[in-house]
């Protein structure tokens, strides 16, 4: 069986050691656009538990990752220069480039080697495979070259993704108005020496800041000055660091002929809710237990894998656009007195009403 997985990214990296070690017969190559170490942003959060979703079926890996995981147990918003910590809401992070360092391990454990820098530019490229894997990301091309139903649309909001190498202690969510307008950080360490920094505006904010004019050390240094109490005397640090909108990516067919997305670039998910890495290592999961239980009889297996999958994800996409919704309008929210503010943020995706917050976080609902 001849596999070509295209995009070295969590999806693709991880589908394609699951696949190989199960077939180890199979022909599969993994074909990535750009450099082994390149990546955009900094560290990559994970929801509560982090991948317990690993630990039954792949214990190898789980044991591989988690030792490098910052996990923490609550989160704390910021209005008004007023802290409100919200107990119990677990999250875990890692840097992007570690995670992506780890799994290229996993794959080279089963005798793969990704092709980096090299690009897939035309339907020619994607012939002579019984199975083609694209997870070549939220501007998949392979995803362009046929008719999968695709709509993209943007969120209003603008964000940049940084680092500083101020370590905080919980995922924090600090909100700030000034004279420009309102900002939004989110922030939380994903190593011992690293944090994320993901600065996010209004349309209006961004407008009136005038970054439509600025280069990146120029908005790093106005983002650096508007968070200036909240990195304590630590810098930010770049890494394509450029304002972008956030792009929904919906598809309605997930396969054509023997062609599959996964990943981004069959979904993205509002970074906001920590699923997306997630939800890419589940789909690449699903994919190969769905090929495994078809006996790799493509067609056959592509319909089980949507017809088992979509369901779970367009319950956590509904969670993330909701979420994305909230951000959108997040100045408005500002209204709000701090504590206020903090009900109406963790309640943002639907998924936590009063009765199971107060199960999950007691010392804040009784606050």
């Amino acid at each position: 069986m001849k596999v070509l997985v295209v995009g070295a990214g969590p999806a693709g990296l991880y589908f394609s050691y699951l696949f190989k070690k199960r077939n180890p017969d199979c022909e599969l190559r993994v074909v990535e656009q750009n450099a082994a170490d390149s990546t955009f942003g900094f560290g990559v959060v994970f929801s509560e538990k982090a991948l317990e979703f690993l630990r039954g079926d792949d214990p190898q890996t789980y044991d591989a990752i988690t030792p490098h995981m910052e996990v923490w147990t609550d989160l704390t918003v910021v209005h008004r220069g007023t802290p409100v910590v919200i107990d119990g809401i677990g999250f875990a992070a890692i840097g992007r480039l570690k995670l992506l360092n780890l799994l290229q391990e996993r794959l080279s454990s089963v005798g793969i080697r990704p092709e980096y820098s090299k690009t897939i530019s035309s339907a020619e490229d994607l012939k002579g495979h019984d199975l083609v894997v694209a997870a070549d990301g939220a501007n998949s091309y392979v995803r362009r070259s046929a008719d999968f139903g695709t709509t993209v649309t943007s969120l209003n909001n603008k964000f940049a993704w940084f680092g500083t190498t101020k370590i905080f202690p919980t995922l924090t969510q600090t909100f700030i108005e000034n004279e420009r307008g309102h900002f939004n950080a989110h922030h939380y360490r994903h190593s011992r020496e690293m944090s994320t920094f993901v600065v996010e505006c209004d349309a209006a904010t961004w407008g009136r800041a005038g970054f439509s004019g600025m280069d990146e050390a120029a908005t790093l240094q106005y983002c650096e000055n508007v968070f200036a109490d909240t990195l304590g005397g630590h810098r930010l640090v770049s890494n394509k660091s450029v304002w972008r909108n956030f792009p929904n990516v919906r598809n309605e067919r997930w396969s054509m002929g023997n062609v599959v997305l996964i990943g981004d670039a069959l979904r993205t998910a509002h970074f906001s809710i920590g699923s997306g890495t997630r939800l890419a290592m589940e789909d690449a999961i699903a994919l190969a237990k769905a090929l495994q239980e078809c006996g790799n009889e493509v067609p056959r297996a592509l319909a089980s894998f949507e017809a088992a999958r979509r369901p779970i994800v367009d319950k956590l996409v509904a969670a993330a656009d909701a979420s994305g919704n909230w951000y959108d309008r997040f100045p408005e929210h500002m209204k709000l007195a701090p504590r206020e503010f903090a009900w109406s943020y963790i309640q943002r995706s639907g998924r936590i009403d009063p009765a199971r917050l107060r199960k999950i976080s007691p010392r804040f609902v009784d606050g």
